[in-house]
């Protein structure tokens, strides 16, 4: 007897608790019109969290609405924005896999790029986001060559270059001071080979290659 009276009143409560759920569920739940206007005017406002959050209802709901592709561009200039780099890119190269014939795709290139090139660190560090970037650079200046972000790659690969050169020659010239001069040689005669465009780096490891070569001759 207890255990039917327990089940009776078990059974009246989940009664009145799951019509309570369904509708706050209801009413929480917004369409994807509403979450791409919602998420756009956080961005617009420069509230890229409160962006996210909408932007990732609309993938993780609506996948298949006519803006989940707007949502998952701006999940990735979201992070761009909150300056998580890494995520960023990932988010990027995810959407370019999705949307290879996608109108954004030179801008999605580019920022990707831009996510490493952001991320490249002075002469004397690891150079490998600076590598990173340039591939991603290339990348978009081969397939999308009179493109305005093709142009603007061209700049940031300038600007990489110079600081590959001037790694270079950092670590030649230590090696140089270490009189390690064999393989002072070598890294200036990379600089000197590889970046006859940065002028001023490549006359200076023309000086050192003669210094170079005289030491080790001495020897």
């Amino acid at each position: 007897m207890k255990n039917l009276l327990y089940l009776f009143i078990t059974c009246l409560i989940l009664s009145f608790i799951t019509p309570s759920c369904s509708w706050f569920k209801h009413k929480e739940e917004k369409t994807a019109d509403q979450l791409a206007t919602e998420g756009m005017d956080y961005f617009k406002s420069k509230k890229f969290f409160k962006a996210l959050e909408s932007f990732e209802k609309i993938r993780d709901w609506y996948p298949f609405s006519k803006f989940s592709i707007l949502a998952e561009l701006k999940i990735a200039d979201c992070h761009y924005e909150m300056k998580e780099y890494e995520e960023a890119a990932h988010a990027y190269e995810e959407f370019e896999n999705l949307h290879p014939n996608n109108d954004a795709i030179p801008y999605v290139i580019y920022q990707r790029g831009h996510c490493y090139f952001i991320n490249v660190d002075t002469i004397d560090r690891d150079q490998s986001a600076t590598q990173k970037a340039i591939e991603i650079f290339t990348q978009l200046i081969n397939s999308y060559p009179s493109n305005e972000y093709a142009l603007k790659a061209k700049e940031n690969i300038k600007d990489c270059r110079r600081i590959l050169a001037g790694h270079e020659f950092y670590v030649g010239h230590f090696y140089y001071k270490s009189k390690h001069y064999k393989g002072a040689l070598s890294r200036f005669k990379t600089v000197f080979q590889n970046f006859p465009d940065i002028k001023d780096i490549h006359n200076k490891a023309s000086e050192y290659i003669s210094l170079c070569e005289k030491k080790i001759t001495e020897k």
